[in-house]
């Protein structure tokens, strides 16, 4: 078990953030998280990684429970791509310099890294196709380019869970397709960690996300096998408008119907 959350609430200012979460992910299986803005989904991360604890509940990561392991240690073994995490990055890094930092957690380079992990950074690097970057600052990359290292700093130390938070958020529709594929072949890889990839747009989840968490105003409303749940009686349930989803070669897309307008004024 990679992740089992059992009765989990989160509390603030008397208010819940995340109410009564139960969800359970097995190794070797990715996942994507669906929801609104607001809908809890960066509370729920931010407990996955220990930087928030459940006011109620049981979480356990990677075979780890909280108030019986080190989270610092936990964290090692969790690769995350965030908005947070890139606003964190030295822009004077160089590529090699942030992917290698991955390695020791940390944001810039101060350990000396050694000749496996410059030989397993230079993998990373050709494998997808981002070895034309080397060289190149941090700051001078483009928005997709970004993504891109810092998916590489987050698979430097192998971790056995990879949590990807919008990723594509701010990229144009080719940037987002290139993105996309390079993920799609992390999980298709043998030995991938399993994925998280948070999101509030259906035509960005992928055929590799077999399973699915629709995630409501801090409660489950939905989890389970992702073609059962993408279709469009649910999500019409799940976003209280008429929603129609086709299926095109594996990719789920939404259209609102035109019949909304009253219902959202």
């Amino acid at each position: 078990m990679v992740i089992a959350l059992e009765n989990v609430s989160l509390i603030r200012n008397k208010k819940y953030i995340l109410e009564n979460i139960n969800w359970n992910v097995d190794e070797g299986e990715h996942w994507c998280i669906l929801g609104r803005n607001g809908a809890g989904k960066t509370a729920l991360l931010n407990l996955l990684n220990g930087y928030l604890f459940p006011s109620k509940g049981t979480v356990s990561v990677i075979g780890f429970t909280f108030g019986k392991a080190d989270f610092r240690e936990v964290r090692k073994k969790i690769g995350l791509v965030s908005s947070s995490l890139q606003e964190k990055i030295y822009g004077h890094d160089l590529v090699e310099e942030v992917i290698l930092s991955g390695k020791f957690a940390s944001i810039g380079l101060y350990e000396t890294p050694d000749e496996h992990d410059l030989e397993e950074m230079r993998s990373l690097m050709t494998l997808f196709g981002v070895e034309k970057l080397s060289g190149r600052t941090y700051d001078s990359l483009s928005q997709g380019e970004k993504q891109k290292v810092l998916i590489l700093r987050a698979l430097m130390p192998q971790p056995k869970l990879l949590i990807l938070d919008e990723p594509c958020n701010g990229l144009d529709l080719l940037a987002r397709e290139e993105l996309l594929g390079l993920i799609e072949t992390i999980a298709k890889r043998p030995n991938a960690p399993t994925i998280l990839y948070v999101t509030h747009h259906v035509e960005e989840i992928l055929p590799c996300f077999t399973n699915s968490l629709l995630l409501k105003e801090g409660k489950v409303f939905a989890e389970g096998r992702t073609e059962e749940l993408l279709s469009s009686e649910r999500l019409s349930d799940f976003f209280e408008a008429g929603i129609e989803v086709e299926n095109f070669h594996g990719r789920y897309y939404a259209k609102l119907l035109q019949n909304n307008h009253n219902r959202l004024s």
